[in-house]
Formats: C-alpha cells, sequence, structure tokens
C-alpha cells in the first residue's frame, strides 16, 4: 500500500482505498474467485491462483503492514492458523520460551500438536525477566513467545526488554497483540521479529469473521512466511478479507472507546464489595503499568476480576443483560467469559489453579456501549 503518511488513524481510515484504478472503487472489491486468467503465455496479471494471492486480501495484508510498521503482512484462516505458520519456522530438537498464562487454544497448540513433533514449549512468567533470562540460558531455545497482556491475568511484559535478550541469545521474539492492536502496541518498534493476531478479536472488531494475522519485521522473515503460507494453505478467503480491511477503519475509534468503558468500569469493580480483585494494568499498583507509559500507549479494553465466592459465578452469568455471555473478545459488543470452563478448559485443573485461573475468576471485554448501562447490568448480578 502506497502511503505519504505515518498517522495510524489515517491509515486505518484509509485501509483499502484506491485498489480498484480501473473503477475508481472506494472500498476494495471482494474478488471471490480462486483462479485468475493469463493475458498470454508467459504472462501474468499478478495473480494466479487465489491461495497464492488475492487482490482483495493483499489489500487487507499491505494494511496490516502499514500499521504494525512492518515489511510485511499474511492474514490467514484463524488467529491460530497464524501462529500455527509461525511455529513452522522451528524445527524438532527446538524449544521455545512461552508465556505461561497464555490463551488456553494456544497452550494446545504447543503442548497438542508441536510438543509430540519436538519442538518444545518452556513455560515461563514473562513479565519476570530474571525468569526469562534464565530460561534463554537454554542453547537448544530458538524463540520467545509473549502475550502480553496476558489472557486472562492481563500481565505486562518488557517486550524491548525481552527482544534484545532473545536476540543476544540468536532467538526470535514473537509477540501475540492481540489485546492491545497497533494502536497501544507496536512490538516490531521495540525489537519482536514478528507479531501475531487473532483478528477476529479487535482488528475485524464486530464479531462476524474469524480471522488471523502475521506482521514480519525483516525481507528474510517474509520470503519464509510467505512460502509457509502458499505451502500449508491456511489463508483468509476474500470475503472475510473485506470484512476484516472493513472492522480496521474504526479500529482507532473502538479502541478508544473501549478503553475509556474499560477504565470507568475497572475503577468501579474496585469499590465493590463483592469483588475480591481486579485485574487491569491501567490501574495503580498494577506492576505493568509502568512499562505501557514508558512506550506511550494505554490498557486495553480488557479487565478480569475476582469475586469473593464461586457460587456467584452462575448467577452472574446467567443474570446479565447489557453483557452477554460468550467466548471471544474485542468486539462492539461487551462480553463476559469464565475462564476455567472456557477459554482455558485445556489446561489441567493444577495448572489453571498455580497461574491464578481458579473458580472465582470472571473475564470482561469491554464493548462501545455506555459505560453507566455496563456498570448498572454488573451492580445488579453482583
Amino acid at each position: 500500500m502506497t502511503t505519504t503518511t505515518r498517522n495510524l488513524a489515517t491509515l486505518l481510515a484509509q485501509a483499502g482505498n484506491r485498489c480498484d484504478p480501473a473503477t475508481g472503487a472506494i472500498s476494495v472489491p471482494i474478488y471471490q474467485t480462486a483462479s485468475f486468467g493469463h493475458p498470454a503465455l508467459g504472462q501474468s496479471t499478478g495473480f494466479d491462483y487465489s491461495r497464492s494471492s488475492n487482490p482483495t486480501r493483499l489489500a487487507l495484508e499491505e494494511t496490516l503492514a502499514a500499521i504494525d510498521g512492518g515489511h510485511r503482512g499474511f492474514a490467514f484462516a484463524s488467529g491460530l492458523a497464524a501462529i500455527d505458520t509461525v511455529l513452522r519456522l522451528f524445527a524438532p530438537n527446538d524449544r521455545l520460551v512461552v508465556t505461561e498464562d497464555l490463551y488456553g487454544g494456544t497452550f494446545r497448540l504447543f503442548d497438542k500438536v508441536y510438543r509430540p513433533l519436538g519442538i518444545e514449549a518452556v513455560y515461563v512468567d514473562t513479565s519476570d525477566l530474571d525468569a526469562l533470562r534464565a530460561a534463554l540460558a537454554d542453547p537448544r531455545v530458538r524463540g520467545v513467545f509473549i502475550e502480553s497482556p496476558t489472557n486472562p491475568l492481563l500481565r505486562i511484559a518488557d517486550v524491548r526488554a525481552i527482544a534484545a535478550l532473545a536476540r543476544a541469545r540468536g532467538a526470535l521474539t514473537i509477540v501475540d497483540n492481540t489485546f492491545l492492536t497497533p494502536c497501544l502496541q507496536r512490538p516490531l518498534d521495540q525489537g519482536a521479529d514478528l507479531v501475531v493476531y487473532s483478528a477476529t478479536k479487535y482488528l475485524a472488531g464486530h464479531n462476524d469473521v474469524v480471522a488471523g494475522a502475521v506482521i514480519t519485521r525483516t525481507p528474510e522473515l517474509s520470503e519464509r512466511v510467505a512460502f509457509l503460507q502458499n505451502a500449508v494453505g491456511g489463508i483468509l478467503g476474500p470475503q472475510d478479507a473485506w470484512l476484516t480491511l472493513r472492522g480496521l477503519k474504526t479500529l482507532a475509534l473502538r479502541v478508544a472507546r473501549q478503553q475509556e468503558n474499560a477504565i470507568t468500569i475497572a475503577e468501579w469493580l474496585c469499590t465493590h464489595p463483592h469483588v475480591r480483585r481486579v485485574y487491569y494494568p491501567g490501574l495503580p499498583g498494577h506492576a505493568g503499568r509502568d512499562i505501557l507509559l514508558r512506550e506511550k500507549s494505554g490498557w486495553g479494553g480488557m479487565i478480569a476480576f475476582e469475586v469473593d465466592d464461586p457460587a456467584r459465578v452462575a448467577g452472574i452469568l446467567s443474570g446479565v443483560r447489557v453483557f452477554l455471555f460468550a467466548e471471544s473478545l474485542g468486539g462492539v459488543e461487551s462480553l463476559i467469559t469464565y475462564p476455567a470452563v472456557q477459554t482455558h478448559a485445556d489446561l489441567d485443573a493444577d495448572t489453571r489453579l498455580r497461574l491464578g485461573i481458579n473458580d472465582r475468576l470472571l473475564r470482561l471485554s469491554i464493548g462501545i456501549e455506555d459505560a453507566q448501562d455496563l456498570i448498572q447490568d454488573l451492580e445488579g448480578v453482583l
């Protein structure tokens, strides 16, 4: 995507524009085709087969690279398809240092798919630099996979410091930036090598598409990921690429409103007598707050909290009327989730408890509704 500006809000609002000079269409067309005709023998329009490239997907991928400051962007059929492709950069006997309290689906991919193939995850608290430094001392470590903030406990990693440590050891740094998006965190600017997203969440933003993304920092990584994307074929279809591109146009506005609402709700939860603990990076005293301030970003729209009695959980989940009891996050609608039995069910009970994912913990994805309506809904069930 040719651009003369680095202003993120402008890049997002203009996403996909000027991609069809033949008609002047403002919205990039949906090229719903598997194959492309060749003008003549030995000639190509630049597109041959939609697994390899499609104009609608290309418009999205160019936008993804631009907004994250990367060399290239790649769109996949889901966030896990994106992570799966990145893990194929590694070989048997390689180890990756991995955030210990990460999304359950990512844990399942590491533990049930890649560990039997000889690629081992070493789980550490990536908000603890000493623990990470110790794990990197293993000469078999070839990569660091970070979630920051983590899901669901919202721990913050110092991406800049971790990337420097990993690079000194010859290891790649991969950051799952789903929770903060490029609006609030730009891992490539902090030294990361690859950024991954469940684009289903904030990037698309409307709970109507499943998508994933990878953004690379260097031409060498771009070449390797491009080969894997084409060879493995977990690509995003043109219809879903168009929906994701459309969602990106309002990303900056949505994230700002979601964060504003989240701060208000987190502060209110801290005052409630039946709330035992609140996890939100924007609250004073949160261990990662200063890291995010240093990067001049923000806190995001995700909150987790513990109620004082697990017996309250069922009534809260069945009683909410504005929040929806549903998995996923990052959409315009506010959602409430019970991680122990939903997003993190693939972790065994002892591991969940050790990480703090207990039977009192609820996770909120804050939407763009009126904050007072959301507070009143929570007040009614608490």
